[in-house]
């Protein structure tokens, strides 16, 4: 089942609509009825939902746009029931560059409540104390109601707060690792940045037991965030003194792509290997990972060529290459293997899971 729904293209880059957020349309349509209102509140409740991802994307494409003004492309966003998630290439190194693609985010959501706050001046729209007093105690009123830009507004700005938590994976968070950046190392200013998010997701945790349950769910994401950012930069570290001649495996398998599935098979139990480079002795055309042999196995069956099931956009590397930029590439395209050579010769393949052990090996010297 394909999780994604693809929606088009935005100034170049692929949108997707994560299929849950379906069921989140429904729920709110379903909750007008629930709520004993008509069939208009119930579209004009969907109506304003799919406004406030409106204004996602368009917070989305502030990060994007500002991304390729320094040559980053941005792969997708994706659309979830919880927001957006625009996945660039990768984040810029240099302080200045990631304090701008991080703030222009929520800067675009400013924008937009500015505009909204002039359309409700110049047209008497915005809700009196009592009228607020209601709204409070009418939650389908907040969904959508009478008071329809006024409560995109508020979204708008609740969304610039939101997303302004100096902590990772909030746009916060990047802000104050490019602040910091500017007076200490980037590994450096990413740990102080993620203690930072990760004592206030802390707060927020023990704010959810006593206030609203929801800031327990927040305080948990922040904190993983924070964790795995940390942990991302310090891997990105340790590669950054190596070269592919260094994770170079020269013991490898070779398939054809004649070969049928059960050859792949054996090949897969016969040793350690998981991933599988395709072609001849010179000419790589694919390579087989574990996750496609089974995958394979399932649709076609044992009989099938390699070719069929093979992965034919992957990595080629050469041995002076970084390992951390082609550790992101793997980590970018989801390709976990490749071929390596020198001088057009086939000299070895390197994987993910090697860079991972080269990672732990240097994690334990550290210690």
């Amino acid at each position: 089942m394909k999780w994604n729904l693809y929606l088009g293209r935005i100034a170049g880059i692929k949108l997707f609509m994560h299929w849950t957020f379906i069921i989140l349309i429904g729920w709110i349509f379903l909750m007008h009825f629930r709520m004993g209102n008509s069939l208009r509140d119930g579209l004009l409740g969907v109506a304003f939902v799919l406004a406030i991802f409106a204004c996602v994307i368009l917070h989305e494409l502030g990060h994007s746009l500002t991304a390729r003004k320094f040559k980053i492309g941005t792969r997708r966003i994706t659309i979830l029931p919880i927001g957006g998630l625009a996945s660039l290439e990768r984040m810029p190194e240099k302080p200045g560059q990631e304090l701008w693609v991080a703030i222009m985010g929520p800067v675009v959501n400013v924008v937009i409540a500015l505009f909204l706050l002039i359309i409700l001046s110049a047209t008497a729209g915005i809700p009196s104390q009592q009228e607020m007093m209601d709204l409070q105690e009418n939650q389908v009123g907040l969904i959508g109601g009478g008071y329809f830009l006024f409560n995109l507004m508020v979204v708008n700005l609740f969304l610039v707060v939101f997303n302004l938590i100096p902590a990772f994976p909030m746009d916060g968070g990047r802000v104050l690792r490019a602040l910091l950046s500017y007076r200490m190392t980037r590994s450096r200013a990413t740990n102080v940045a993620a203690r930072i998010g990760q004592f206030l997701a802390i707060l927020f945790v023990f704010a959810g037991f006593y206030t609203n349950f929801w800031l327990v769910f927040i305080g948990i994401f922040i904190f993983l965030g924070a964790g795995g950012e940390a942990s991302f930069e310090a891997t990105k570290g340790i590669l950054s003194d190596y070269r592919i001649r260094d994770v170079l495996m020269t013991q490898y398998t070779m398939l054809s792509p004649d070969d049928n599935l059960d050859r792949a098979v054996q090949a897969l139990l016969d040793g350690q290997e998981k991933e599988f480079l395709v072609g001849t002795e010179n000419a790589v055309v694919g390579v087989l990972t574990r996750d496609r042999i089974i995958k394979g196995l399932n649709e076609l069956g044992r009989a099938a060529p390699v070719s069929q099931v093979m992965r034919k956009d992957f990595i080629t590397m050469h041995p002076d290459m970084e390992v951390q930029e082609v550790y992101h590439q793997m980590m970018t395209n989801g390709c976990s293997v490749g071929p390596v050579y020198r001088d057009s010769q086939l000299i070895g393949i390197v994987d993910r899971e090697n860079i991972n052990e080269l990672v732990l090996v240097n994690k334990a010297l550290d210690k």
